[in-house]
């Protein structure tokens, strides 16, 4: 096992990498809990649930409950749900919440974390790449009609339990998903990140490869999140790609992108705004070639509706005073935030339409 150790301002705490370590929760629990609310999807739930109710088969009282798979889930009517169904199985404020699934569920399972009784512990139990990225730092939230995690949290976990076991029975859109976030924090990082991430084929992944890129996209994100924990400052580096890529998955409908496909696209304007701006060389045809290779959908169709799309990132948590601001790269490794005019973003979004199309 591997473990990687969390400072925030609450408390700290560890994510814990291993295989089969799903079966052994119990473990991990540092303190004795009233009640254990499992949440997890009807996916998931049909794989792992039964695994991790063996390993608190002493607890007295444990509840699971499943949520629809996917995006669609992270809305108000699913979160309310859960706070009525941890009511009416009688959790207090000595409850744990365990979420046991990819980001959709850990964001929303910590969140009513964050919201019952004005909070009280939960774990995450990640079994996607991309959860890597959404376990560690304790942003939780769901979705608003008009954009996505605008209703959340800064609340973190009292613990990441990461079995690398389940990442096996992942198929390729999840994988493809995942990579996004990692070459997010590759390009954040090094040239050698980088590198490392684009040597990867998606179709013949080795588990130590994936071990090793998921370990480094959580110790750039733990560095980061320890400066910056309610992203007032660097933490907004992570944003990277997503203020097109958010923009995406509300104007085209949660669920039809991955959030990582989406957020592809996103990094992939990212760099093409920024070789503009800055007058830079970066690894554009690079990224969009490895995309290309491992079938990312890179249809500029989606980027037609360029109003809808403006609007959509005005609306994001990023924005100041209807100033919309995105994450670029001065180079690899030097990542900067930007105020983008809407005529800017317009002609930016025209002119990578076209490039999508040539290249």
């Amino acid at each position: 096992m591997e473990e990687i150790h969390i400072k925030s301002s609450s408390h700290d705490y560890i994510v814990t990498m291993g295989e089969g370590i799903r079966s052994t929760l119990k473990a991990f629990l540092k303190k004795e809990y009233s009640s254990i609310f499992i949440v997890t999807d009807d996916t998931v739930g049909k794989l792992y649930l039964k695994d991790v109710l063996g390993g608190l088969e002493e607890e007295k009282n444990v509840f699971y409950t499943e949520v629809h798979a996917g995006e669609q889930s992270k809305d108000f009517e699913t979160f309310h749900r859960l706070h009525t169904t941890a009511l009416e199985n009688g959790l207090d404020r000595n409850s744990l919440v365990v979420a046991l699934g990819g980001g959709v569920v850990g964001d929303l399972a910590g969140f009513v974390a964050a919201t019952f009784m004005r909070g009280i512990d939960y774990v995450q139990v990640p079994t996607t790449i991309l959860a890597h990225d959404s376990s560690v730092g304790g942003k939780v939230a769901i979705n608003h009609a008009f954009g996505k995690n605008l209703i959340g949290s800064f609340y973190p976990p009292v613990a990441v339990i990461y079995d690398t076991e389940t990442l096996a029975t992942l198929p390729g859109k999840e994988i493809r998903s995942g990579y996004a976030e990692l070459i997010k924090e590759a390009l954040i990082t090094d040239e050698a990140s980088v590198t490392s991430v684009l040597d990867a084929d998606l179709n013949k992944l080795s588990s130590n490869q994936l071990r090793m890129h998921i370990k480094a996209g959580i110790a750039t994100k733990a560095s980061i999140v320890q400066q910056d924990e309610r992203e007032a400052g660097v933490r907004k580096f992570l944003n990277l790609g997503h203020t097109l890529g958010h923009a995406i998955e509300s104007n085209y409908g949660y669920g039809k992108l991955t959030h990582g496909e989406a957020v592809a696209i996103g990094t992939l304007f990212a760099l093409h705004v920024s070789e503009d701006i800055f007058n830079n060389e970066l690894p554009f045809n690079d990224v969009y070639n490895w995309l290309q290779a491992n079938r990312y959908p890179l249809d500029s169709s989606i980027l037609v509706e360029t109003d809808a799309l403006i609007n959509k990132m005005k609306a994001d948590k990023k924005t100041v005073d209807t100033n919309i601001q995105m994450v670029l790269l001065q180079n690899i490794g030097k990542p900067i935030n930007r105020t983008i005019s809407d005529e800017e973003l317009k002609n930016y979004l025209l002119s990578f339409s076209k490039r999508l199309v040539n290249s």
